[in-house]
């Protein structure tokens, strides 16, 4: 079993726990096709700034037990960053729920003990870039754990 850590926004995040669908463009076929039924995904969205007084930090929105195989679909329930045009994320994989983590579990506070991310001082350069990629076993564990303690 591998633990994917999927790179998204939170209006794509929102579609991935409304629909149990996550999507990546074409060209990411080589990671998406990476994933098996059984593997875990969690949900990375970045900072979001709302206004000048409201910041969204980077965050696990939820973590989804992978139960299909890759497929292709065009219709679009996927918004694509002005960067990207009228990408719809064709490649998808189908989802099943294991929790939604609500408040979503802040990222940088975790930074420090990922053993992924080596270089703790440019961190986003681990993730930018990417639609998704396969994080280790200890890291999964600690993004789960930072998930159920209490948090304001």
């Amino acid at each position: 079993m591998t633990h994917w850590l999927a790179i998204s926004n939170r209006t794509n995040s929102d579609v991935t726990i409304t629909k149990q669908i996550w999507g990546v463009p074409k060209r990411y076929i080589n990671a998406i096709s990476k994933t098996h039924p059984g593997d875990t995904l969690l949900v990375y969205v970045g900072q979001q700034v709302i206004d000048k007084d409201t910041t969204l930090p980077p965050a696990i929105t939820g973590c989804f037990e992978i139960t299909s195989a890759v497929y292709e679909d065009e219709k679009p329930i996927f918004t694509a960053p002005p960067k990207l045009g009228n990408e719809v994320f064709p490649l998808r994989i189908r989802l099943k729920t294991v929790q939604v983590f609500d408040p979503p579990v802040e990222f940088k506070p975790l930074i420090p003990d990922l053993t992924f991310i080596t270089n703790k001082k440019m961190w986003s350069g681990h993730i930018r870039g990417q639609a998704m990629r396969a994080i280790p076993e200890e890291d999964f564990a600690l993004i789960m754990k930072a998930a159920q303690t209490p948090r304001d």
